[in-house]
């Protein structure tokens, strides 16, 4: 799949996952809206329905108090309503001789009241039933106006209004904690507060902080709306509004982050692996080029020397034969070095391989390797050196695999140093084990390059010249040893300057 491809799968699915969430969220939105508008809805429903509750209740303790009055003494100038406020006497005689239920004793206030609605509803034709029909509207009347002259709070009984309120929430599902008030028109202040009356005065322009978020509070009703002004408002503040509005959809709002966040994991997974793949076959190719381009000198070398060996001219010469005989062996060994590196690289892939733990004197391992890659660098006019200041250089490891470590590393400092290689070994000692590093002064390697040094396959760029030779797999080799000796490594490196691997090998495997 070329690179095209690939941005135009990540371009359409990048859309897609991009207009899944926009829908969700407005999905989630839409639906807090509707939530809200119910929510509103419903509080307004229960504020009219405790207003008109007031309304009929106060109706009906005036009928109740002025009805029974007729038999009883409840017109005389002093007595007293049983809210609190004085009732006159009205005009005239409309309240001789009224045909009352029970024959003027004391009635029941919702009997009463049934039974007045059903006296002024009746479809009478007769005189005397019209003329008592006008005397019971001209009592509700002229009783309704003498209520209203009495303050607001003889008016409203906190009992009742605190039933009402809860009663008319609870049907309509809305249990969430609130606080409520009634507001006087008349004096400017909150009269009732959560069930108590008001004492102090509590003027809208100095509210205490509790009445202030009932005072600016959107929900509020008229209380008693068919008299005009309403003598007052009716209002209720919810400190968890957001939370109960939001209730229900929790369990989707949730929902909705987890998939989404799946969803998102999922595509980057994806990416990730497109990517990785893309740059594993990459790698692949080059193995596969480079594998090819180690393997033919050798091939062409061993098919020469036996090409020399059979020739006829050369067969009788034993010192000819011993030499390309040689050859032969030498580019063999070297085809089979090359063979086992990927051998090994597959047993450490499937961790299917065992150290042989035993103490290992980290600087006779040094030294050895020192000497070997010595030969190579003086070639070239260079040189490597042991800087050995470990106090003690004992630890515990494959010392096969330890020796394959410093070996690789030092063949790498010797090949990325193109000009007189200066290659330095030293050691010193740490806390729980032995510090080693390997610094040279060759082409070095940028912060990209550093952080891929330790994949399969992967070689350091030297242009598009092939003069430097290997599968890639030293690095990784090298780091796959060092985890399994619990140990680690680190590489320093800056373009131009040289690198240096440094090495932690722990006293105890």
């Amino acid at each position: 799949m070329n690179k095209k491809a690939i941005w135009a799968i990540i371009g359409l699915m990048s859309a897609a996952v991009l207009g899944v969430v926009i829908l969700q969220m407005d999905l989630i939105r839409t639906a807090v809206q509707v939530n809200e508008a119910r929510f509103e809805k419903n509080i307004y429903a229960a504020l009219n329905s405790v207003s008109r509750r007031l309304k009929v209740e106060e109706s009906q303790d005036i009928l109740n108090n002025s009805l029974n009055g007729f038999s009883a003494a409840y017109f005389q100038e002093t007595r007293e309503f049983s809210n609190g406020g004085p009732l006159k006497r009205p005009p005239g005689k409309v309240w001789e001789n009224l045909p009352l239920p029970g024959n003027g004793s004391a009635l029941n206030r919702n009997d009463l009241f049934e039974w007045l609605i059903t006296e002024l509803s009746n479809n009478c034709n007769t005189p005397e039933c019209k003329a008592r029909k006008d005397t019971y509207r001209t009592l509700m009347v002229y009783f309704e106006q003498s209520a209203r002259e009495f303050p607001l709070e003889q008016r409203i009984k906190l009992q009742q209004l605190d039933k009402f309120l809860k009663r008319e929430l609870s049907n309509r599902g809305i249990d969430t904690e609130y606080t409520y008030g009634v507001f006087s028109r008349s004096s400017n202040s909150f009269i009732i507060a959560d069930g108590h009356y008001v004492v102090e005065d509590a003027h809208p322009k100095e509210l205490l902080p509790g009445f202030q978020t009932i005072f600016n509070s959107r929900y509020k009703v008229d209380l008693f709306p068919e008299e005009n002004p309403s003598p007052g408002m009716l209002m209720i503040h919810f400190p968890q509004r957001t939370s109960f509005v939001w209730r229900s959809l929790w369990l989707n709002f949730i929902g909705s982050i987890i998939f989404t966040a799946i969803i998102l994991f999922c595509f980057a997974y994806t990416i990730n692996v497109i990517f990785r793949q893309k740059k594993l076959s990459s790698m692949k190719t080059d193995f596969i080029n480079n594998m090819t381009h180690e393997f033919k000198t050798p091939i062409a070398t061993i098919s020469l020397a036996a090409d020399s060996i059979t020739s006829p001219i050369i067969a009788g010469k034993a010192d000819k034969v011993s030499r390309f005989a040689n050859i032969i062996k030498q580019e063999n060994k070297r085809m089979n070095s090359q063979v086992e590196k990927v051998l090994q690289m597959a047993l450490l892939d499937k961790k299917d391989f065992s150290l042989k733990i035993s103490d290992v004197n980290l600087h006779d391992i040094i030294h050895r390797a020192v000497e070997n890659i010595g030969l190579q660098v003086e070639q070239k006019g260079g040189q490597a050196t042991a800087e050995l200041n470990a106090a003690n250089p004992m630890i515990e490891g494959d010392s096969i695999h330890i020796s394959n470590i410093i070996n690789n590393l030092l063949d790498n400092a010797n090949k990325y140093s193109p000009d007189e290689p200066d290659i330095t070994v030293a050691t010193r000692s740490v806390p729980n084990g032995v510090e080693v590093s390997i610094a040279d002064k060759g082409i070095g390697m940028n912060k990209e390059q550093r952080k891929h040094i330790f994949d399969k396959f992967y070689r350091v760029h030297t242009g598009d010249l092939h003069d430097v030779k290997g599968f890639g797999l030293g690095l990784s080799y090298v780091k796959a040893m060092m985890t399994a000796h619990k140990g680690q490594i680190d590489v320093k490196s800056e373009p131009g300057k040289g690198s240096t691997f440094i090495l932690f090998f722990p006293f105890k495997h």
